[in-house]
């Protein structure tokens, strides 16, 4: 019996090759599951399960929790890792609260599929296309595995979203990263991408980018697509779409069999927590991820935050003004900024700015947390650029005043 490996929960399961042809048929894909070893796959299955190789490599992903004991920490506003300043939706939180009534319930009322249902509604995309994930980590971790391989690379821009890279190195997947550039104001270059590796198996485009908040016109993702080679694969991850009124990538999506869209709830909706997530592709895409015994993933979904994200996709108008406090608040610290003669990279459309100390960002971000102010990160490519989250007004009015003090004229 050849033996292929897969991952289940953590686990590494081994399956007979006859089960695997049911999966993937074409020879050309199977080859793409036969680049990784023993090791490898035990490697992923620790990354699908959330286990010790997922906080090795991803610790950028484990976001410093505000300490509720106010003794404790003289920490007061944490705009650090992208979270939205409140928690879900109000009405949505009702639903999800009186859902956990029905929790004694795997399915309750048909939930799953009512929401995958609701979700082909309001995004126009046929339910078949639809899967739910606990967030959208797994779908994107399952894509590189998937997609990517030792002999055909991934391809992304620096700065963008770690997780792609460090998954990649850890599976010994080569990686080329474009840098983002003022002459393309900091948005990504499909172009460019293609021209780092035209023989990529995947190629990850994050919009808007997360740090910068910039985004890929519509017309570069298809000409990505249209110019890559057939047999490669795009993904377009849209964790922060609900922040700008840009288009979609879905809009390219119909039948074809090159394009992934990642969506999730942790963002405008302010579900982090809870863990819902979205991947938009042909079957035979997502056919090709359940290799990794990806059924699990898309099945077994928190059944109060399943309804909680079904409930906010269909409250356009509080998205909308979420959206807009968002970018009432952004546009305000952005004047601030400007004002005290500090620069930031322009054109962001998300919950986020990239602020140029001049100076190295781990010392400024240093002396904000002193005053009681977490900001994020720098990227090794800026190390004097911060990530700073938009938070909330008042969050955002005590930024401005730690700015004012740690940077005296």
């Amino acid at each position: 019996m050849e033996e292929h490996f897969y991952v289940c929960l953590g686990q590494t399961v081994i399956r007979d090759r006859n089960m695997t042809d049911s999966i993937n048929s074409d020879p050309a894909k199977a080859t793409v599951s036969r680049d990784f070893s023993r090791r490898q796959f035990t490697r992923l299955a620790g990354l699908l399960g959330a286990g010790i190789s997922f906080s090795q490599i991803l610790p950028a992903a484990q976001a410093r929790t505000p300490v509720s004991d106010e003794k404790s920490t003289n920490v007061i506003a944490y705009i650090d890792k992208n979270e939205y300043w409140t928690g879900p939706l109000p009405q949505a939180a009702r639903v999800a609260q009186k859902t956990i009534l029905s929790g004694n319930r795997y399915d309750p009322d048909h939930l799953h599929n009512d929401f995958l249902h609701t979700v082909s509604t309001v995004e126009h995309v046929p339910v078949e296309q639809i899967l739910v994930w606990q967030g959208s980590m797994d779908p994107l971790i399952r894509s590189i595995a998937a997609f990517a391989s030792p002999e055909r690379g991934l391809v992304t821009v620096d700065p963008t979203f770690e997780v792609p890279w460090k998954v990649a190195k850890y599976l010994n997947i080569p990686v080329q990263r474009v840098p983002l550039t003022a002459a393309e104001n900091y948005a990504t270059s499909t172009k460019a991408l293609l021209k780092a590796n035209p023989k990529a198996g995947l190629y990850y485009v994050c919009s808007p980018n997360n740090p910068t908040g910039t985004s890929t016109p519509l017309q570069e993702i298809k000409w990505l697509l249209d110019n890559k080679p057939a047999d490669a694969v795009v993904l377009v991850d849209e964790a922060y779409i609900h922040f700008t009124t840009n288009p979609s990538a879905l809009a390219l999506l119909q039948n074809r069999k090159d394009l992934i869209v990642l969506r999730t709830f942790s963002k405008l909706f302010g579900m982090a927590g809870l863990r819902v997530g979205l991947s938009f592709a042909h079957p035979e895409l997502h056919q090709r991820m359940m290799r990794y015994d990806g059924e699990a993933a898309t099945r077994l979904i928190n059944v109060s935050a399943l309804a909680g994200a079904k409930e906010s996709l269909l409250l356009p108008d509080q998205i909308k003004k979420r959206r807009d406090n968002m970018t009432a608040v952004r546009e305000a610290v952005e004047q601030h900024l400007q004002k005290r003669g500090i620069a930031f990279l322009p054109g962001s459309q998300a919950n986020m700015i990239m602020v140029d100390w001049g100076r190295p960002a781990a010392d400024v971000a240093a002396a904000f947390e002193k005053r009681g102010v977490v900001i994020g990160r720098n990227w090794p490519i800026w190390p004097n650029i911060s990530r700073v989250t938009i938070g909330s007004a008042e969050e955002m009015a005590l930024f401005n005043q730690q700015v004012d003090r740690i940077f005296k004229s």
